[in-house]
């Protein structure tokens, strides 16, 4: 066996590589949040801001310190406690399966961005499921949203992965006038999870997630890059072509590497002003990165934001 997977990184690099192959995403899912200890929002815990609502019939997957013992002795039936903030609360989960979204890992065989977005989307969903939180999913693709309307379970967790397992990089963004008119979906208060490439920006999809910002929704962003789009190690001579545009094939020259992290560097800067301006959650990720830490990492940053 090689230095390289003797290593804790090539052991991290190898066990991503295996979870990437495999088609039971509910596995992966139970790997990832194997100990990761975080959930959405601080809200679930007992204690000031949770206000018992109602009961409700226990299912499968329910917490069960959740449970009212005392209601089972009287009516030799489990039921949860319902409180107040789940009945108002939805977890919404924006995937972009753009074009963009079929880059590549060049150190990680069979991990690309949308693998990386559509896992660590699936993780949030496992966790709003635990919490008893409504979900939902949101997915721009080939000109289109495509929505899986919020609701609780183990059930609309199944329904939600299996969503996100058949999406595939196709095309572009929506336009402005479509992603408006199709927000409709977050009428009530919402926490809004988004992972992305967000090469574009300002974009129709930016321009969408800022509107329900204003709109006081809690919106939390992932950007997602690869290694060599970070340091911009792509094979000199190489050509590239814009999956998402036909202007023709792109060569990137020794010369051109430093103008491009430049360019790179300073675009990605401005997303992460603007999101700071507008009191967006912005954590921007590399998809060689372990999974479980970025997940820990975007979660981590989402609760500790100024409210």
């Amino acid at each position: 066996m090689s230095s390289t997977l003797n290593s804790p990184a090539g052991e991290t690099t190898a066990m991503t590589a295996m979870m990437a192959q495999t088609k039971d995403l509910e596995l992966v899912i139970r790997h990832v949040l194997a100990g990761l200890g975080h959930g959405i929002h601080a809200g679930r815990e007992r204690g000031a801001g949770v206000e018992f609502s109602e009961y409700r019939a226990y299912a499968p997957g329910d917490e069960w310190r959740r449970v009212d013992w005392k209601l089972l002795a009287r009516a030799d039936r489990y039921f949860v406690r319902e409180a107040e903030r789940d009945s108002h609360v939805a977890v919404w989960l924006w995937l972009d399966a753009t074009a963009s979204m079929a880059e590549p890992s060049r150190e990680i065989h069979g991990v690309d961005k949308l693998w990386f977005a559509r896992t660590v989307l699936a993780c949030v969903a496992a966790i709003a499921q635990r919490q008893g939180d409504a979900f939902g999913l949101v997915v721009c693709t080939d000109g289109k949203v495509e929505f899986t309307p919020a609701s609780r379970g183990p059930r609309q967790l199944q329904r939600v992965l299996a969503a996100l397992s058949k999406s595939q990089p196709l095309g572009s963004l929506p336009s402005a006038d479509v992603l408006k008119a199709n927000l409709h979906f977050a009428r009530s208060p919402s926490m809004i999870f988004t992972a992305s490439d967000f090469l574009d920006w300002p974009s129709p999809l930016s321009e969408a997630l800022l509107r329900l910002r204003n709109m006081r929704h809690d919106v939390r962003l992932l950007t997602l890059r690869t290694q060599a789009e970070v340091d911009a190690s792509f094979k000199s001579g190489a050509g590239y072509r814009d999956p998402e545009q036909s202007d023709g094939l792109h060569r990137m020259t020794n010369a051109d590497r430093e103008h491009y992290r430049q360019q790179s560097r300073a675009h990605f800067d401005g997303v992460t002003a603007s999101c700071r301006q507008n009191n967006i959650v912005h954590y921007e990720a590399r998809i060689e990165q372990p999974l479980s830490g970025v997940l820990r990492s975007w979660l981590q940053l989402a609760g500790a934001r100024a409210k």
